[in-house]
């Protein structure tokens, strides 16, 4: 709850910015429409989509120790970091990056790619694991 209080705070300080600049104006009515398009977007299109994804992996086979949890992380830390590298990914503002750091942005999807491999390697150690430490305390 108080995480919540603290962004609403975060927000409403972040809005009296954007009203006192008078150079900002314009852009209030450029960012309810960002913020609009990005709610129809997520309430239509990957709300429906991440529901079907999570509904699937529920109907993987049971185990001795439970799947699922080590399907659905991997694939929300996937899902998110794409979601926040996605302008590197596909190279979105390359001369202004190159130009502002001198680095390509060629890197961006193999090293996604390298972090999705760890998060689905890493949980698929931890499901190895619990099913070994289950299997010796039954045995």
């Amino acid at each position: 709850m108080v995480g919540v209080l603290a962004c609403v705070a975060l927000a409403g300080y972040a809005a009296t910015i954007i009203v006192r600049d008078p150079t900002l104006h314009p852009s209030i009515v450029g960012m309810l429409i960002w913020f609009a398009g990005a709610l129809l977007l997520h309430d239509l299109v990957l709300f429906p989509l991440y529901t079907a994804a999570d509904r699937v992996i529920g109907l993987l086979p049971a185990t001795r120790v439970p799947l699922v949890n080590h399907v659905r992380v991997p694939l929300l830390g996937a899902a998110l970091t794409l979601l926040v590298y996605l302008p590197g990914i596909v190279r979105q503002g390359e001369p202004v990056v190159l130009g502002a750091s001198g680095l390509d942005q060629g890197p961006y999807l193999v090293r996604w790619l390298w972090l999705v491999l760890a998060m689905t390697g890493v949980s698929a150690l931890v499901w190895v694991v619990r099913v070994t430490r289950r299997s010796a305390a039954d045995g």
